[in-house]
């Protein structure tokens, strides 16, 4: 969480609007070492792995970053202990690990909530937190638990369709390899 924490810190100073991104975006793929994801992201994508340990943590967290133009993308997961999960209701631990810290970063006084709900990915139980600035920027955050690894992606998107339309297109990227069973 204190990654976290500190990347929601950071996104709140990036909000401030500039010029529209001038060149098409080159989109790259990323998909996790064992195949249980894949995702698109703008190019050119870094790989990040960070040895801390939170509760119930089994692994390390494995992170993908692109930057530029003001924008952040921004997506990472971390597997839990076996049964981690199922020890509490998933949609409430999805909306506490999706909300975090965000409601400290982001105050309802000064940034809007756009969406605030719980969703689903191919029947997993996950949380949608978009929240914006007053120039209407926009931060977007979803929250995935799909069996004992916890998903998360963020980005960051200017008052511009263009800029709205590349962070719509990561989040909706994202695909599971295994559809939760009914």
């Amino acid at each position: 969480m204190k990654r976290r924490f500190l990347l929601l810190s950071g996104v709140a100073m990036t909000l401030a609007p500039s010029v529209s991104r001038a060149q098409p975006i080159e989109w790259q793929t990323v998909v996790g070492r064992d195949l249980r994801f894949r995702l698109e992201m703008p190019a050119p994508v870094t790989e990040t792995k960070a040895a801390e340990k939170e509760k119930g943590h089994a692994g390390e967290r494995v992170a993908w970053a692109s930057k530029g133009d003001g924008e952040m993308f921004d997506f990472d997961y971390v597997d839990y202990e076996p049964g981690w999960f199922t020890k509490y209701d998933s949609k409430t631990m999805a909306r506490e690990l999706g909300r975090g810290e965000a409601e400290k970063a982001f105050p309802r006084a000064t940034f809007k909530y756009v969406r605030d709900e719980p969703v689903t990915l191919q029947g997993w139980d996950g949380y949608a937190l978009d929240i914006a600035d007053a120039q209407g920027a926009l931060v977007m955050m979803r929250t995935y638990i799909v069996k004992d690894r916890l998903y998360r992606a963020l980005v960051t998107a200017k008052d511009s369709d263009e800029s709205r339309a590349a962070a719509q297109r990561f989040i909706d990227s994202l695909r599971l390899a295994e559809t939760r069973p009914g």
